[in-house]
């Protein structure tokens, strides 16, 4: 009795089972659909980046472009076909409307083209930015580049390379068997069906591999009907106005580091370190949004900017945590200007880091160009005043060094000529020296007296009011 229940369990089992088990059992296949809407630019780089790392993240299988543009940048478009050539899955295109110029090109370094029933695709003859044709040799220079970049991208694909080729040079003859499809003296355009056409033997599609009215058809016939999970990236607000930030990256950097650099000169905290602060904050975010960096960068950074901090107010003159600060900071500037890819094995060389610290550079030399016009243009000015604390009474700055040599002034007694937040000058006989309060601040005018004689300031207390 018992074996016979346990066979009927087991027939019960397949039965019951046995209807469902491929649904149950099949997994679903992430698909991530990313918009490639307007001109070929700055932003659409950063939303096809945006949205093939998160494809990776959420390992996707598959990542569809929506195509629908006009052309645009050539620089841009190698960019995005360098940027598909790292997706370790495949990447389809379905152009929804049209697919010209540089739109052509990107589709070209894809797995698959499919269109809607209404589009087309071609003209992708390199013109100026401003559509104008360029000069005949630089012309054919550039053709003849573009040419050998399709081949290298369409090998094994079919007709591709010859058809996109007859899309760039207009003397290109597309002939396939006897039949001539293009003639020379013109550039190639398709629509969807054209693309569709079969030649050879064995027939081969020349370009398209399929029609699709909407583009949840063209998933229903990859994966099957219930087999995927859709996923659809909208563009962000921030991707708008990325490419503006990333452009004016060094600029931001060394506005912001000229303003920290003013913020430690000057007592107190206010406006310069504020700014400061919110234009390098700007600049981690824009290349956020731009899809290059996460938070640890700014994390770095501010952690950085925290031990100079700690070693400017705790331990002046030691630099015991100073260096390793200003380090940080430098280094979490070049990471958060790197280009780094989800599950990406990092590669240390000199093209990794190239741009980040060209980057770097130009800002660095972009704070002391400033700087230095300040010191050129505004000696006297009520900026320049506060940063190299001139009297409140007038008069220039003439520090002594004999503070470094002058023991004999440790007890003696001074009138602060500036206001001490803790650094600032003191006068004593007429002498003005370098000093720093050893505990609190002290206003313009405040006594003090001397306690101590360092390397390059005197360690001050303020003397209680009488």
């Amino acid at each position: 009795m018992k074996q016979f229940l346990t066979a009927l369990f087991a027939i019960f089992s397949f039965l019951s089972s046995s209807g469902s088990a491929e649904v149950v059992g099949k997994k679903q296949s992430n698909v991530l659909i990313i918009p490639i809407r307007e001109q070929i630019a700055a932003p659409q780089l950063h939303i096809l980046r945006r949205g093939l790392k998160a494809a990776i993240e959420r390992e996707a299988s598959t990542v569809i472009l929506d195509m629908e543009t006009p052309g645009g940048e050539l620089a841009k478009t190698f960019e995005m076909l360098k940027a598909i050539e790292k997706f370790p899955g495949k990447v389809i295109t379905y152009v929804n409307s049209e697919a010209i110029s540089a739109g052509a090109l990107i589709s070209a370094g894809t797995d698959e083209i499919y269109f809607s029933p209404t589009a087309i695709i071609g003209a992708a003859a390199p013109v100026s930015s401003g559509g104008q044709d360029i000069d005949e040799t630089m012309k054919q220079k550039v053709v003849s580049y573009l040419k050998a970049r399709v081949r290298s991208i369409s090998d094994g694909k079919g007709y591709r390379g010859q058809v996109i080729s007859a899309m760039i040079d207009a003397e290109y003859e597309l002939k396939i068997g006897d039949e001539i499809i293009k003639p020379k003296g013109e550039l190639l355009t398709l629509t969807a069906s054209e693309a569709m056409r079969k030649f050879g033997e064995p027939a081969e599609n020349l370009l398209g591999a399929g029609i699709h009215s909407q583009i949840e058809g063209l998933m229903d016939e990859k994966f099957g009907k219930g087999n995927y999970h859709a996923i659809y990236q909208s563009p962000t607000w921030s991707e708008s106005i990325a490419q503006y930030i990333t452009s004016l990256s060094p600029l931001l950097l060394a506005a912001g580091l000229l303003l920290l650099f003013i913020e430690f000169k000057t007592p107190g905290f206010g406006l310069f370190g504020i700014s400061g602060g919110v234009l390098l904050g700007i600049l981690f975010f824009g290349h956020h949004a731009a899809g290059l960096s996460g938070h640890e960068a700014a994390l770095c950074f501010f952690l950085g900017l925290f031990l100079v901090l700690l070693d400017i107010f705790l331990l002046p003159g030691f630099f015991l945590l100073a260096i390793p600060g200003a380090l940080l900071m430098l280094g979490s500037l070049l990471w958060g200007m790197s280009d780094i890819w989800p599950k990406q094995t990092l590669s240390w060389d000199l093209d990794f880091l190239i741009k980040p610290l060209n980057n770097l550079v130009l800002g660095i030399l972009g704070a002391i160009g400033l700087f230095a016009a300040l010191l050129r243009f505004m000696p006297k000015g009520a900026l320049w005043g506060g940063m190299v604390l001139d009297s409140a009474v007038g008069g220039e700055t003439t520090i002594s060094s004999s503070a470094r040599h002058a023991p004999a002034l440790i007890g003696a007694t001074g009138k602060a000529v500036t206001a001490l937040f803790p650094s600032g000058q003191i006068e004593i006989d007429g002498e003005r020296y370098d000093a720093r309060l050893q505990l609190g601040t002290a206003d313009l005018g405040s006594e003090v007296k001397v306690i101590a004689v360092g390397e390059f300031e005197l360690s001050v207390e303020l003397l209680p009011l009488t």
